[in-house]
C-alpha cells in the first residue's frame, strides 16, 4: 500500500506527459473546471484524476468515471484505500489509451481534410502546418488536435474569406502578427489548448471583426493593452491561464462584450478597479468559478453594475467572503447566481443580507455539504424563482426553513436529504413548505427522510409537479390519507413516486387529486389484483405508468373503469396472470393513444383485447410469449386481435417467438408508420401480407428465419421506406428468392443499417457467407426467356386441368346444352324429312325390355309419348292372334328407331339375345348407325354387350349411346340426349 500511495503519482505524471506533452502534472491535477459551470478538484482527490483525462478519449473517460462512482459509493473502503484504488484505475486507463495511440490512432487518423458547404476540416491529422491545397473560398477552417506551433500569415493569406478559425489543441506559442490582416473577416477565432504565452497589441492588431475569442488553458501574460482593438468581441475566454488579476486592461475597452470567463485562475483577490477596463461596457455573464478567493475589494463589481449571470462554482469561500460578495452585488442587476461546489458548509440568517436590494431570481446552492438552514436564511429573496439545493446534507426542515420566498415556483431538492451509517433519518415537518405559495415544482427525488406525514405537503396552493422518484420515505403502502394534504395542490397534474418500494395501493388512494394528468408508479413492488378502486378520483388522468413492478399486478375487467381519460398506460413487466378476459381491461379506455405491454410473458389474449380503442397509436408487446395466438393451428384460428386497431402508427411485436404471421394480420392498419418484428423465428411471408402498409417508414425484421424478400412480399412497404433492418437473417441468394431485393438494396436510398456487413447469404454454397451486395444479378437475365416459357407451359397445364375437372365434374352440363343447340339445328334441317317419315313409319322407336325394366320404361319412357314421340310396345301394341314372330318382325320394320333398355336381366334374355338382337343388327344395316338407339341403366362392360348383343358401342355413333343417370338433377340432361337420339335422321351422311 505504502509504495501505492508514494509511487504512483510519478507514474501517472510520466504517462500524462506523454499525452499531453504541454501539461505538467501540477496543471493537470489542480486545472480548474472546463466549463462555467465545472467546480476545481481538489488536489490529489478524485475529481482531480478524473480532471486529468481531459486528453484522453471521451470513451476512457466515461469508463474511468463510471469506475471512480462506484469505487467512490463503497462504503467498506476506507477514504485512503478509495483513493488508491480511484487511481490504480487511472493509471490502467492511461496505459490503455497509449496502447490504443499506438495501434488504433494511426488506423483511425484522417489523411486528408474534409471540404464541405464551405467548411474545411483538417482536424486529427498530425499536421504541422495550415495545409495550402484548400479551397480558396472557404469560410470555415478546423485544424485542432494537430502539432502546428505557428499560424503562418502567408498561408492563411490564401484563405481570405475566413471568418472562423479552429486551432486548439496544437503546440502554439504565440498567435502571430499579422493573423487578422491575412483574414481580415475574421469573427470567431479559437485557440484553447495551447502554449500562447505573451499576448502584445501587435497580436490582435486589425482584429477588430472579432466577436468570439477563446484563449483558455494557455500560459497567458499581457502585454500592454492587446484586447483594446477588439471594439466587436462579444465572448471572451481567458480561463486557466494562471492568470492573478482579473484585470485585463488599463483603460476603458471591449465596449460590446457580453460574456467574460476568468474561470480556474490564480486570482485571490477582486479590487476595486479589476474590472474597471469594463467601465460602461454591456457584460451580462461573468464566469469566475474554480478561483481561490480570499478577499473582496469594495465597489469591485460596480463597472459592471449591469451583471446578470454570475458563476462562481468550485470557489472556496468561506462565510465571511460569501457575506461580503453578497453586499458587493447588492448595486448590480444580477439575477442568476450559481455558487455550487464552494464548500459553504453552513449558513445564517445574514449571509445573503446584501442580495436584499437585488432582483435575483436564480440561486443555485447544489454540492456545499449543507447539514442546517437556519429559520430566514433566505428572508432577503422576495423575487427568487428559482432554488437548488441539490446534492446537500440538509437533517431537518421546518416551516421556517424557506421563509421569505414567496415568489419561488422552482425548489430542487434532489439528493439534499441523505442517511448514512453516522446519522439518523432526515425530517421535514408539517408545513415545512407552507411558505412557498407559489411553488409549482418540488423535487425531492432520492431524498431519504422519515415519513410522508398527514400535513408534510400541505399549503402549496399553485403545485404543478411533485417528484418523490427514488426517496426512501419507509413508504409501502398508499392509502386515501398519504397525500390528502394535497387536496389544498388543485393545480397539481404531475406526481412521481418512482422507485418508492410501494406494495400496495389502497382504496382511493389518489381520490384527492382530482386534477392529477400524470401519475409515475413505475420500479415499485406493486402486488396485487387491481379492482379499479384504487384509481377512484382520477377524473382527469391521462398518463398512468405502472411499469417495471416486478410483474406482481393482475389485471381485472374492471381495472381502468374509472380513468377512462388515460392516454397513456405503460405496464412493461408488471403484469402476472392472462389477459384473456372479457371484456378486456382496456375496454373503457377509448381515447388511449399510447399502450406498453411489453416485458410480460403475456401468452393468453382474445381478439377482443383492443376493442373500442379506435385513438390507439402506439402498441407496444414485445418480449412476450405470442407464438400461439398467430397459429393457423391455434384452435378456432388465429386471434386477430389488432382487427379494431386501425389508427395504429408504432407497433412493436419483437422477440415472441412467432414463427408465422396470418395474411389478414395486419389489414386495414393504412396509418401505421413503424412495425417491428426483430428477434421472431419468422421463415416465410405470405404474398400481399403488407399490402395495406402503405404508410410504413419504418420496417424491423432483424434476426428472424427470413431466406427470401419477394418483391410480391415487400413491394409495397419497402416502396416509400425510410429506415430498414432486416440484417442476421439466413438469405437464400439465389434468383428467386433475393434478385428484386438485392437490386433494392443496391439502390434505395433508405436508411438500411448494416447493409455492407448484416445481410449475408446462408445458401447457396457460391454465396455462403458473403455480402448480398455481391450477389450478381446477371446470372439470373438468362432465365428470363425460360421463365416466361414455363409460366406460359404452366397457364397450359392448369387450364388443361381445368377443363379436365370441368368435364369430368360438370360434363353433363356441358352436354346438355349442347344438346339443347344441337336439337333445335337438326329440328330445322330434318323438318321437312320428319314428315316424310312419318308417312313411312307408324312408331318412332320399338322400344326392346327385359320384364324386370317394364316398370322403369312406364315411369321414365312412356312420358315422352305426350310430347312428340310415339313407342311400340309388345305387352301393349302386338296383335292378338299373330305369332311372337311375326309381330317382332313387322313392328320393327314399322318403327324408325329400335331402342334397347340395356341391363343385366336383358342380356340374359333368350329372345333378346336369338332374334330381337339379330334382327336389329339386320336392320341396323339396312338403315344407317343412328337406327339403333341404346339406354343403359347399368354400366354393362363392352364385351359382355358383344356377346348377348352381338352389339359394340364403336358400331353406333356416340349419340345414339344414353347412359341412365344416378342423380336426380341429371335426368332432364337424359331426356334431351334421348329426345335429340330419338329425332335424329337415319340417313348416312
Amino acid at each position: 500500500m505504502s509504495m501505492m500511495e508514494g509511487g504512483e503519482t510519478p507514474m501517472i505524471s510520466s504517462v500524462l506527459t506523454i499525452l499531453c506533452p504541454h501539461y505538467s502534472m501540477s496543471s493537470l491535477f489542480s486545472a480548474g473546471s472546463r466549463g462555467l459551470r465545472r467546480p476545481i478538484p481538489k488536489p490529489g482527490s478524485a475529481a482531480a484524476i478524473q480532471e486529468a483525462l481531459y486528453c484522453l478519449s471521451v470513451e476512457d473517460g466515461e469508463a474511468v468515471g463510471r469506475e471512480l462512482s462506484s469505487a467512490s459509493s463503497g462504503r467498506r473502503l476506507t477514504g485512503k484505500w478509495q483513493m488508491a484504488r480511484q487511481k490504480a484505475v487511472l493509471l490502467l486507463l492511461v496505459c490503455v489509451r497509449i496502447l490504443g495511440s499506438c495501434m488504433g490512432d494511426a488506423r483511425l487518423q484522417k489523411t486528408t481534410c474534409r471540404v464541405a458547404s464551405g467548411k474545411a476540416d483538417c482536424s486529427r491529422m498530425n499536421l504541422d502546418a495550415v495545409p495550402r491545397d484548400l479551397p480558396a473560398d472557404i469560410t470555415s477552417l478546423d485544424v485542432s488536435h494537430n502539432r502546428l506551433h505557428a499560424l503562418q500569415a502567408s498561408t492563411l493569406a490564401l484563405y481570405s474569406s475566413l471568418s472562423e478559425l479552429d486551432a486548439s489543441y496544437n503546440s502554439l506559442t504565440t498567435l502571430g502578427q499579422g493573423l487578422c490582416e491575412s483574414v481580415p473577416l475574421i469573427r470567431r477565432l479559437d485557440v484553447q489548448r495551447n502554449q500562447v504565452h505573451l499576448l502584445s497589441d501587435n497580436d490582435l492588431k486589425s482584429c477588430s471583426h472579432l466577436t468570439r475569442l477563446d484563449l483558455s488553458d494557455n500560459r497567458l501574460k499581457l502585454r500592454g493593452e492587446p484586447f483594446s482593438v477588439l471594439n466587436n468581441l462579444v465572448w471572451l475566454d481567458v480561463s486557466r491561464n494562471k492568470l492573478t488579476s482579473a484585470r485585463l486592461g488599463s483603460r476603458p475597452q471591449l465596449p460590446r462584450l457580453a460574456t467574460l470567463v476568468l474561470a480556474g485562475n490564480d486570482i485571490a483577490t477582486l479590487r476595486a478597479d479589476d474590472f474597471s477596463f469594463l467601465n460602461e461596457s454591456s457584460v451580462l455573464v461573468l464566469g469566475l468559478s474554480a478561483l481561490p478567493l480570499k478577499e473582496v475589494e469594495n465597489d469591485c463589481f460596480k463597472p459592471v453594475a449591469g451583471l446578470r449571470d454570475l458563476m462562481l462554482d468550485g470557489s472556496n469561500l468561506n462565510p465571511q467572503v460569501l457575506s461580503s460578495l453578497c453586499w458587493e452585488l447588492s448595486e448590480t442587476a444580477v439575477r442568476n447566481l450559481s455558487l455550487r461546489n464552494t464548500q459553504t458548509l453552513t449558513l445564517s440568517n445574514t449571509t445573503f443580507q446584501g442580495l436584499g436590494k437585488t432582483n435575483l431570481t436564480v440561486l443555485d446552492l447544489s454540492n456545499n455539504q449543507l447539514s442546517d438552514i437556519p429559520k430566514g436564511t433566505f428572508q432577503w429573496f422576495p423575487l427568487l424563482e428559482n432554488l437548488s439545493l441539490e446534492h446537500n446534507n440538509l437533517k431537518h426542515l421546518t416551516n421556517g426553513t424557506f421563509l421569505g420566498l414567496r415568489s419561488l415556483k422552482q425548489l430542487n431538492l434532489r439528493k439534499a436529504l441523505t442517511k448514512s451509517h453516522m446519522s439518523a433519518y432526515s425530517v421535514i415537518d408539517d408545513f415545512s413548505f407552507q411558505p412557498l405559495v407559489k411553488l409549482e415544482y418540488l423535487c425531492l427525488e432520492q431524498t431519504v427522510f422519515r415519513n410522508i406525514t398527514e400535513n408534510v405537503f400541505a399549503g402549496l396552493p399553485n403545485l404543478r409537479r411533485l417528484d418523490l422518484g427514488w426517496s426512501s420515505t419507509g413508504l409501502r403502502t398508499v392509502s386515501n390519507a398519504t397525500f390528502a394534504a394535497l387536496a389544498g395542490s388543485p393545480l397539481l397534474q404531475r406526481l412521481n413516486l418512482t422507485g418508492m418500494a410501494i406494495r400496495k395501493l389502497g382504496p382511493g388512494a389518489f381520490y384527492s387529486l382530482g386534477n392529477l394528468t400524470t401519475l409515475v408508479l413505475s420500479h415499485n413492488f406493486i402486488s396485487q389484483r387491481l379492482t379499479g378502486e384504487e384509481f377512484r378520483g382520477l377524473g382527469s388522468a391521462t398518463e398512468l405508468h405502472l411499469s417495471f413492478n416486478q410483474q406482481n399486478i393482475s389485471l381485472t375487467p374492471t381495472s381502468f373503469v374509472h380513468v377512462p381519460t388515460l392516454r397513456t398506460l405503460m405496464l412493461a413487466r408488471a403484469l402476472t396472470g392472462t389477459l384473456d378476459l372479457e371484456p378486456s381491461p382496456f375496454q373503457p379506455l377509448v381515447n388511449l393513444s399510447v399502450l406498453d405491454l411489453s416485458n410480460n410473458n403475456i401468452a393468453n389474449i382474445n381478439s377482443g383485447l383492443l376493442d373500442g380503442l379506435h385513438q390507439l397509436s402506439v402498441l407496444k408487446m414485445q418480449h412476450n410469449n405470442l407464438a400461439r395466438v398467430w397459429k393457423n393451428a391455434n384452435p378456432g384460428g388465429p386471434v386477430l386481435f389488432l382487427r379494431d386497431a386501425r389508427n395504429l402508427s408504432v407497433l412493436e411485436l419483437d422477440y415472441n417467438g412467432l414463427d408465422e404471421v396470418p395474411l389478414v394480420a395486419f389489414r386495414g392498419l393504412w396509418r401505421l408508420r413503424v412495425l417491428s418484428l426483430g428477434g421472431n423465428l419468422l421463415n416465410f411471408l405470405r404474398d400481399s401480407i403488407f399490402d395495406d402498409l402503405v404508410s410504413l417508414r419504418y420496417l424491423w425484421l432483424q434476426k428472424n428465419m427470413l431466406t427470401s424478400v419477394r418483391r410480391e412480399t415487400f413491394g409495397v412497404p419497402l416502396a416509400g421506406l425510410a429506415e430498414l433492418r432486416m440484417e442476421h437473417n439466413p438469405f437464400d441468394c439465389t434468383c428467386d428468392s433475393v434478385l428484386w431485393f438485392a437490386e433494392w438494396l443496391n439502390a434505395t436510398n433508405a436508411s438500411v443499417p448494416g447493409r455492407a456487413t448484416g445481410y449475408v447469404c446462408n445458401t447457396p454454397p457460391a454465396y455462403f457467407n458473403r455480402s448480398m451486395l455481391d450477389f450478381q444479378p446477371d446470372s439470373c437475365k438468362d432465365l428470363r426467356a425460360f421463365q416466361a416459357l414455363f409460366a406460359l407451359s404452366q397457364s397450359l397445364v392448369l387450364g388443361l386441368m381445368f377443363l379436365a375437372f370441368l368435364m369430368h365434374f360438370q360434363g353433363w352440363r356441358v352436354r346438355f346444352y349442347w344438346n339443347i343447340v344441337t336439337n333445335r339445328v337438326v329440328g330445322m334441317r330434318d323438318g321437312g324429312y320428319n314428315d316424310l317419315a312419318r308417312d313411312r313409319y307408324e312408331y318412332d322407336a320399338y322400344v326392346v325390355h327385359a320384364e324386370e325394366d317394364k316398370r322403369w320404361v312406364e315411369r321414365s319412357l312412356l312420358p315422352l309419348e305426350d310430347e312428340q314421340f310415339c313407342f311400340f310396345l309388345e305387352d301393349r301394341d302386338a296383335v292378338a292372334g299373330c305369332s311372337a314372330l311375326a309381330n317382332i318382325v313387322d313392328n320393327m320394320r314399322r318403327s324408325r328407331k329400335i331402342l334397347f333398355v340395356v341391363t343385366e336381366a336383358l342380356l340374359k334374355d333368350p329372345w333378346c339375345r336369338r332374334f330381337k338382337a339379330q334382327h336389329a343388327l339386320h336392320q341396323l344395316m339396312d338403315e344407317s348407325r343412328d337406327a339403333l338407339v341404346l339406354v343403359f341403366l347399368q354400366d354393362v362392360p363392352d364385351h359382355r354387350l358383344s356377346q348377348a348383343l352381338l352389339l359394340r358401342r364403336a358400331m353406333l355413333k356416340r349419340r345414339c349411346l344414353v347412359h341412365w343417370p344416378l342423380q336426380r338433377e341429371r335426368v332432364g340432361a337424359f331426356r334431351q340426349e334421348l329426345q335429340l337420339a330419338l329425332a335424329s335422321s337415319n340417313r348416312v351422311r
